[in-house]
């Protein structure tokens, strides 16, 4: 079977051994493209002094942090696991992960950290989830939101996706945010008899909301918005379909 993922092929490598090792293909299907804003260097300059940590939302938005400036002493919290790695591999060494989605992320620098310590600074891109400045600001500290990435939607699908859609060779598709599968349902649109064969597995159910454009065979909702959670559900999805 193959298995369509539609992240990057730099955030797919982890994910595409895992299903490798279960006997599964993998056809990565980008659905964003990641602009570093040439300004991120100038822009922290001006927001890190009397900064005690910096929050990553997406490992795009600690690679583009790593990029724009070499401080790396600050303390960091990640949303999740994946973000937590990319954070490590770009020589941050006190680095929390959150395991969770942004309201995790703010618990856990809430739980951590004191207001009176100086802001935080959230490394966003130019479109965000969740509030993460409403909620840490409602605890009484002083956010600086630096946007140093635009995250650009696809404008079509590539040839490889189309021709493996329309023979039947996917079996499942992953969607990780709700911004990828909406670019997913506008594009795929004409496709719409080939995704009902499909089952789609969404990390979160803001995901799976953005997938009801199309009709799937099934969509179903990892049970932790993380990329192990979403593996599991592929796993157990299959197990009981094939078990019926």
């Amino acid at each position: 079977m193959k298995v369509l993922v539609t992240r990057s092929e730099r955030d797919s490598a982890k994910l595409a051994a895992a299903l490798a090792a279960r006997g599964i293909d993998t056809l990565v299907e980008p659905l964003t493209a990641i602009h570093f804003r040439p300004n991120g260097a100038d822009l922290l300059h001006t927001l890190l002094p009397g900064a005690q940590a910096v929050l990553f939302t997406s490992a795009n938005g600690a690679r583009a942090f790593a990029a724009a400036t070499a401080r790396r002493e600050l303390r960091v919290f990640a949303v999740g696991d994946a973000t937590a790695a990319a954070a490590r591999a770009a020589g941050f060494s006190h680095v929390a992960s959150a395991d969770g989605a942004v309201g995790d992320l703010a618990k856990r620098a809430i739980a951590s950290l004191a207001p009176g310590d100086g802001a935080v600074i959230h490394a966003a891109g130019s479109v965000v989830a969740g509030d993460l400045n409403g909620l840490l600001g409602a605890a009484g500290f002083t956010v600086r939101r630096a946007v140093l990435y635009d995250a650009v939607p696809a404008e079509i699908l590539s040839g490889a996706a189309r021709a493996a859609m329309t023979r039947g060779e996917i079996e499942a598709a992953m969607f990780f945010s709700p911004r990828n599968a909406a670019t997913f349902v506008r594009l795929a649109t004409e496709l719409g008899e080939h995704c009902a064969r499909i089952l789609a597995l969404g990390l979160s159910p803001a995901v799976a909301a953005a997938l009801g454009g199309l009709r799937w065979r099934r969509v179903v909702i990892a049970a932790a918005p993380n990329e192990a959670a979403l593996l599991r559900a592929l796993e157990e999805s299959l197990a009981t379909e094939r078990s019926a």
